[in-house]
């Protein structure tokens, strides 16, 4: 039986305070699928899942998060949902709780009955949901307390941004839609905030009215290069109290960060990023009051 959540209670409030509750999908049955750029290439060169090596690099950011005082809930992976692992996607959370968006493909449109069913067992409230076009939780970011920027990239459309503007304006929230080119798959490849008013950004890929607003908030920017996109160069995720979660091979990128005066933590992936995903879109965040 699911817990009713109280009226006042806060899930995300944005996207750096102290994250203490996510929800993640082992990668156990996950079946590559040229839906995404990065997955094609690997399969072009006769790359395979190595299901158990995913699993293994996976467990790495399980463990991390728990060793960091993170409440980690898993949803059971299924064999029936072959490309279920990116827990990011299906929607995404907001103070009020959970938006759930509409997957692209057909392929992941299966999953969302699964992170809904946790959702409900988790007493998470759905306060709004895409009835019109599509949206996925790769493509959200919570740029201030009341500003929400929604991707469109190659997941998310203007019908679906336009939809849950109407939906999210009762909360007080302003949706802007940012348009990026659709090689990206998802606005968290090219973007991704990590501290306070500190975001790492494609820059060459972001357009200027968008740059322009993270200045006006005083954001700080760290360059991330065009030929480190692909290699899920902004894919990292931010836990709160200038901690972030970064892929070790991404020395560069991640030196930059604790120049700042960041620590960042860092997981073993590679194999598992052949499936188009880093730490960011592996996460669903659930408590970030």
């Amino acid at each position: 039986m699911s817990e009713k959540a109280p009226l006042d209670e806060v899930f995300v409030s944005n996207a750096t305070n102290r994250l203490t509750k996510v929800m993640v999908c082992s990668p156990k049955y996950y079946t590559f699928n040229a839906i995404n750029v990065i997955t094609a290439e690997w399969m072009k060169k006769g790359d395979t899942e190595q299901n158990d090596v995913m699993v293994r690099e996976w467990q790495t950011l399980v463990d991390a998060y728990e060793a960091n005082g993170v409440e980690v809930v898993q949803v059971e992976a299924r064999k029936e949902f072959e490309v279920m692992t990116f827990a990011r996607d299906y929607g995404c959370m907001i103070k009020e709780g959970a938006v759930i968006g509409h997957f692209r493909h057909p392929a992941r449109q299966v999953e969302t009955v699964a992170y809904e069913q946790k959702l409900k067992e988790m007493g998470v409230p759905i306060v709004a949901r895409v009835n019109a076009g599509c949206m996925e939780g790769g493509d959200f970011w919570m740029i201030d307390d009341h500003t929400l920027a929604f991707g469109l990239v190659d997941r998310t459309d203007e019908a679906g941004v336009a939809n849950l503007r109407d939906q999210l304006s009762k909360f007080g929230y302003t949706v802007v839609g940012v348009p990026v080119p659709p090689d990206n798959l998802h606005l968290d490849m090219v973007f991704n905030i990590v501290a306070p008013q500190v975001a790492l950004a494609a820059t060459d890929q972001l357009p200027y009215n968008f740059m322009q607003m993270l200045k006006r908030r005083n954001f700080e920017i760290i360059e991330v290069a065009a030929e480190d996109v692909f290699k899920h160069g902004c894919n990292v995720q931010c836990i709160g109290d200038e901690r972030v979660i970064g892929i070790e091979k991404n020395k560069h990128i991640n030196d930059k960060m604790r120049a700042l005066g960041l620590e960042v933590i860092d997981v073993p992936f590679d194999q598992i990023l052949h499936a188009g995903g880093g730490p960011h879109c592996l996460t669903q965040p659930i408590k970030r009051p």
